[in-house]
């Protein structure tokens, strides 16, 4: 495929992978509902989504950077590549993570936010800003970007490991064991290291995956996402981690060969400020559902309904926001969402 194919199935994709995201986030059914047959009910409804299909976002998103990272990659390149990142990534992450602060702090002492933020009063001095921008502590799903940071690091190791298809199979392998083991990588999810070290190796080893679309490829995509969801079948009878993992790596793999991107659209604005859309969700999810679930009476129709129209929600609110902040603030815009 072309690049401009190749650049529009990446924002499909990632696109794709934010709507899941917001659906992992969304439960509502016991916070309207209570411990009730209907919460139950609706609680098993919405994991259907979270738990099991919303599960591949975050390894597609792992291997959809690795791949970007180190497609056409050589030594020569890594400098401009990690600067790039450091804008990209290392800044906004650092940002994020000091608003996401700022306003659960500040949140906590206005009666009716901290009601329905119910973390008490956060406290406001320089340990808990450090702590805050550490380890994301009130913008939990920046988890993710604390774990590429760290992947893009070690990308010198990485790339010396996985230049090489013997050597990259043994490395993927002994992770993958690691995993299976459900051992503990100090600092590093091993999880993450395993999507993460793949994305990178079909970067080096498999552009075949840039290749146009014909049937030949669309069946083993389609053999990919059975194997995948194989191991989810595997993963729900006998809870194996590895079986888990096998499945969240399957299936994005298997869409990506599967879908067809000459019947991709060019991406609408609105698709194209996912990373936006993943920093803001979070909050306005559970701001969202909070207040509803204060105001409205514990109807079985009105938390589903939420839960269902909640990622059209966030990326109307999210896309919103952001031409706004294009249009007054365009230098805070450029910063915040890495340069995007």
């Amino acid at each position: 495929m072309g690049e401009e194919r190749f650049r529009n199935k990446v924002t499909w994709f990632t696109f794709f992978y934010s709507i899941l995201v917001v659906w992992v986030h969304s439960y509502n059914g016991e916070l309207f509902l209570g411990r009730t047959r209907q919460g139950q009910l609706l609680t098993n409804f919405e994991r259907f989504f979270g738990d099991t299909v919303g599960q591949i976002a975050v390894p597609g998103f792992f291997m959809i950077s690795a791949y970007l990272f180190y497609r056409n990659f050589y030594w020569g390149a890594l400098w401009s590549k990690w600067k790039s990142r450091v804008q990209s990534i290392l800044i906004p992450y650092v940002l994020w993570n000091l608003i996401y602060y700022a306003g659960y702090a500040l949140g906590s002492r206005l009666p009716f936010i901290t009601q329905v933020m119910g973390k008490g009063v956060i406290p406001f001095h320089l340990e808990s800003i450090a702590d805050a921008v550490l380890h994301s502590r009130y913008l939990y799903v920046f988890w993710y970007l604390q774990q590429l940071i760290l992947l893009l690091v070690l990308a010198p190791v990485l790339y010396l490991l996985l230049k090489r298809v013997w050597t990259g199979v043994i490395f993927l392998a002994a992770v993958f064991a690691a995993v299976w083991m459900a051992a503990d990588f100090p600092c590093l999810n091993e999880d993450a290291l395993f999507y993460y070290g793949m994305g990178a190796f079909l970067a080096l080893h498999g552009r075949y995956l840039e290749q146009g679309f014909n049937r030949k490829r669309g069946l083993a995509g389609l053999g990919i996402l059975g194997a995948g969801l194989m191991n989810l079948y595997f993963t729900k009878r006998f809870f194996r981690p590895g079986t888990t993992v096998l499945y969240r790596l399957l299936a994005p793999i298997g869409l990506w060969m599967m879908i067809d991107e000459r019947r991709l659209r060019n991406p609408r604005p609105w698709m194209e400020c996912n990373f936006f859309l993943y920093a803001v969700h979070f909050a306005l999810v559970r701001l969202v559902n909070k207040t509803v679930a204060m105001a409205a009476p514990p109807v079985f129709w009105i938390p589903m309904a939420l839960y269902l129209v909640m990622p059209g929600l966030m990326t109307a609110i999210s896309y919103g926001m952001s031409v706004g902040l294009k249009r007054f603030l365009p230098w805070f815009w450029r910063v915040l969402n890495g340069g995007r």
